[in-house]
């Protein structure tokens, strides 16, 4: 973070409980805030610490997610042209389920701009749309936070969602540099259950969300 060519204002640190991290010292890490929890909000929870922020942007990362020196840079560029929620992993989907889904971003290269349905892994948007993550419900807090806040954005804000390019031969725009080597691993939440029953619930939060009304 320290070495991007668009510096961060500041760098926050959210800390969920959890049984690994319990001994570890934070004071150490060099970041400008941190929000220790004496509980595991798991994947929504961060998402209510950027309310505090006093930046137009804010920029969002999972635990495993690391990125080149220019993705901001790379994501302030897209998104004065593409006015939309940004992520390091797009998604189109197909039909009325997650599974079976078209993938942009880190894993796939995309060298242009590309509109698509949901973000995740990484994200960058303005502030003022924050406030669409809590207009509604979710499904679940144990998974979706990328489909539901794309999901709310885009049906009270007409906020669109966009995957900003990820040059194959250009790490430093990479939204993540290690997701193959971080994001597989026996920690990723997504290997610590059944992937049946994973793309199963995010089948029925992609079929809850269209019909609440999300028009893709």
């Amino acid at each position: 973070m320290r070495s991007q060519t668009i510096k961060p204002k500041e760098i926050w640190l959210w800390i969920n409980d959890h049984e690994d991290n319990r001994d570890f010292d934070f004071s150490n890490v060099d970041v400008d805030k941190i929000i220790k929890n004496d509980y595991n909000w798991k994947f929504f929870g961060r998402f209510s610490a950027c309310f505090l922020a006093k930046t137009e942007y804010i920029a969002l990362f999972d635990d495993d997610t690391i990125p080149g020196n220019r993705w901001f840079e790379n994501c302030v560029n897209t998104i004065e042209s593409h006015n939309g929620i940004l992520g390091g992993a797009g998604v189109k989907l197909k039909g009325n389920k997650y599974h079976g889904h078209d993938r942009f971003g880190w894993s796939s290269n995309n060298e242009e701009v590309v509109e698509v349905d949901l973000v995740g892994h990484a994200w960058f948007f303005r502030k003022e749309w924050m406030k669409y993550m809590w207009m509604e419900e979710p499904l679940t807090y144990e998974n979706g936070e990328d489909i539901h806040f794309c999901y709310v954005a885009k049906k009270y804000g007409d906020v669109k969602t966009y995957c900003p390019p990820h040059p194959k031969n250009n790490i430093d725009f990479s939204s993540s540099t290690k997701g193959y080597e971080l994001g597989v691993d026996e920690k990723a939440t997504s290997n610590q259950r059944n992937h049946f029953e994973f793309y199963t619930q995010r089948d029925a939060i992609v079929l809850r969300c269209l019909q609440r009304g999300w028009k893709k």
